[in-house]
């Protein structure tokens, strides 16, 4: 499994394995298959109310602690520095773990939601910060972050975030922000990367799978780890969680990495971070 290096030194595979709405018995069952299938990466959140679930896919699973990267998320409604520290130790609780390898602010305080949403997202990163420095958390970062709310962090932060994780797919794929991170030496994480199902039956990536011999999904998440970007396929079928991490015996050409940059917009999820809760319309 490829890895990449993030900017405090630590390794994420590049290929990982989504949690989003895999609760009770099926995501306890859904994690074990994925780490027995070969994912070291698995990502939840406190906001998917299935850590717990995780967590014992995790242990059922039987695989070491240090060969595994787990991720969890600090919902939106508990950001501010006493906050952030509460809601992660009760993460670390339902996950029955000592420490994660990454934790993430799920969505940044907004203008729309917060008197001073600059100064919430800085003390939430500050309690994170500590965190880190108590050896808690291995790396910390954050999620749907624009350039804005990444600028503004920057003005307070002892520590640059080490991921954004955002919505990224073929239809929508975020090229000034993701440009933005990497120029910031912050790694981009796909979230949404078939764009909700969107992507099935379009016709040109329909043509592309076909010449390599490979499904839609596939080349779909291909299309993004060969942009250096994480992607975290979500399944509940073992079949599916299997061809998902079997990404690396197939190339995309330039041509093809081209034609599906230029897919015109479908998937968004309408979902922006600076007038959540609302979705746009369309």
């Amino acid at each position: 499994m490829k890895k990449l290096t993030l900017n405090d030194g630590n390794k994420i595979p590049i290929v990982g394995f989504g949690t989003y709405k895999a609760t009770a018995q099926e995501g306890i069952e859904s994690v074990k298959s994925a780490i027995s299938s070969g994912y070291s990466l698995i990502d939840t959140a406190a906001a998917y109310e299935n850590e717990e679930a995780v967590g014992k896919g995790i242990k059922a699973s039987g695989a070491s602690r240090e060969d595994l990267f787990i991720t969890s998320k600090l919902w939106r409604e508990s950001l501010g520095y006493e906050t952030a520290k509460k809601e992660f130790e009760n993460s670390l609780k339902r996950l029955d773990l000592e420490y994660l390898d990454l934790y993430l602010i799920h969505w940044p305080a907004n203008a729309k939601n917060y008197d001073n949403w600059q100064k919430t997202n800085a003390d939430t990163w500050r309690a994170m910060e500590e965190l880190q420095a108590e050896g808690k958390i291995k790396s910390i970062g954050v999620s749907n972050f624009f350039e804005e709310h990444l600028d503004s962090l920057f003005q307070t932060a002892n520590v640059i975030p080490s991921i954004n994780q955002i919505e990224f797919h073929p239809g929508y794929w975020q090229q000034e922000l993701v440009a933005f991170c990497k120029r910031q030496n912050i790694v981009v994480e796909s979230w949404s990367p078939l764009a909700r199902g969107k992507v099935f039956g379009n016709e040109v990536l329909e043509e592309i799978a076909k010449k390599h011999n490979k499904t839609v999904a596939q080349v779909c998440l291909k299309w993004i780890i060969q942009h250096e970007v994480i992607v975290i396929p979500k399944s509940n079928s073992p079949q599916r969680i299997e061809e998902n991490i079997n990404l690396f015996d197939f190339e995309l050409s330039e041509t093809d990495m081209e034609q599906i940059n230029n897919l015109p917009e479908m998937g968004f999820s309408g979902e922006l971070p600076n007038i959540w809760p609302d979705k746009i319309q369309g």
